[in-house]
């Protein structure tokens, strides 16, 4: 294990259950960091700004990682690491809290009894008037679509099936080995997303906002639900196409959109229940969260292990060592000439844990002596090579 001290820059609250896991005596923690070593952060935009070239990894206290710029770090060789299942069922909770707030418009109904004034008889006698024009419906016996069946999706479609439901799944993506298992009764489909639109009463979707998913609820297949279905979006705002789904609710085509991302469009409207940014506010999933991506970047900064990164191949290397060094470029040939180098440099090598990952391979190279520092300056300069670093 490296012996040296590390700073971690932490932006937005991390969780401080997360942060213990760093030991104090190797490392720095805190939002005033200089020169970090890694970077935490939750919702902070880190598109927009300098990162500095100190930074060796990026942990995302969460899932998505639309916040933070991964196609300029996997050139730079920084992993950017998530915490895939952490917040999973914080999130599948509200989604359910959600479908049963659409079913019984227990947000108008709130807002109503909220807005009565006046005594008890006043206020009774109000209710009862009042009280037919939030009738519901009940989600027991009805269809649930849910689109994207990983750790939150499975959790949610399990839940539909618990309650009742009858619940179709779609997730071309989701590996027959997945590690979020599935009830028997969900009926998965992989070839047409389109079909399950036609039956269900419900839709939730639960997948990564990318160039393939922008705007996958749009109006052609809002068209294609059942009139008066309700559309639920707890994952990304950009994967709805929000002036579709406005009009759909304008026309009746949809009963109610639960969202998790406030907009002008939505806010006021009648039909929308919009809530801040709620999915995963537990603080059993802040914790989970922290604790997960905190655990991957230790590893990574102490040993080279690589776990739920987005950008860089799984790899867990053997614990222990006497010297390594890692190295990370573009294309297998990346590593036959890391090799060559080592050779010539007569730099032997004990052992190696080697992946790839699209046209990024990744390495950890253990050796008898630590690497001399021109030979890795040497490594540095090799064609393709974007990261090289010497921990012990």
């Amino acid at each position: 294990m490296s012996a040296q001290r590390f700073r971690i820059l932490t932006l937005n609250n991390i969780s401080p259950v997360g942060l213990a896991r760093f030991d104090a005596a190797r490392y720095d923690t805190g939002a005033t960091v200089t020169d970090p070593d890694a970077i935490l952060v939750r919702s902070a935009d880190l598109n927009a700004v300098a990162i500095a070239d100190s930074v060796k990894a990026i942990g995302r206290a969460g899932s998505g990682t639309n916040n933070i710029p991964v196609v300029a770090m996997t050139t730079r060789g920084v992993p950017v690491f998530n915490a895939p299942g952490a917040n999973a069922n914080a999130v599948k909770e509200l989604v359910i809290a959600g479908l049963i707030m659409a079913s019984r418009s227990i947000a108008q109904g709130w807002l109503f009894a909220r807005g009565l004034e006046g005594d008890d008889a006043t206020l009774h006698k109000a209710v009862e008037a009042g009280k037919k024009a939030f009738a519901g419906i009940e989600i027991s016996g009805r269809t649930l679509a849910v689109f994207g069946l990983g750790a939150i999706g499975a959790r949610v479609a399990n839940a539909g099936v618990a309650l009742g439901m009858r619940v179709v799944g779609f997730d071309p993506a989701l590996p027959a080995d997945s590690p979020w298992p599935l009830d028997g009764r969900v009926e998965r489909r992989q070839t047409s997303a389109d079909a399950l639109f036609a039956v269900a009463d419900y839709v939730t979707v639960h997948m990564p906002l990318a160039p393939a998913t922008k705007g996958f609820i749009n109006a052609e297949r809002l068209h294609s639900m059942k009139r008066g279905a309700v559309l639920v979006n707890f994952a990304r705002e950009g994967i709805v196409d929000e002036p579709a789904v406005v009009a759909a609710l304008d026309g009746g085509a949809l009963r109610a959109y639960v969202s998790d991302f406030p907009t002008a469009a939505t806010a006021r409207h009648p039909k929308c229940v919009t809530l801040p940014h709620l999915g995963a506010s537990t603080e059993e999933a802040e914790d989970n969260c922290a604790v997960m991506v905190a655990d991957q970047v230790r590893d990574f900064l102490d040993r080279g292990d690589v776990r739920n990164s987005v950008n860089f191949p799984t790899v867990v290397a053997p614990e222990t060592f006497t010297h390594r060094t890692l190295y990370a470029g573009a294309g297998t040939h990346t590593a036959a000439a890391v090799a060559a180098a080592l050779d010539a440099a007569r730099v032997s090598v004990t052992a190696s844990t080697i992946a790839s990952r699209n046209n990024l391979t990744y390495a950890v190279l253990d050796t008898p002596v630590r690497l001399p520092g021109g030979v890795a300056d040497q490594l540095r300069h090799l064609d393709g090579v974007a990261m090289v670093r010497v921990i012990c």
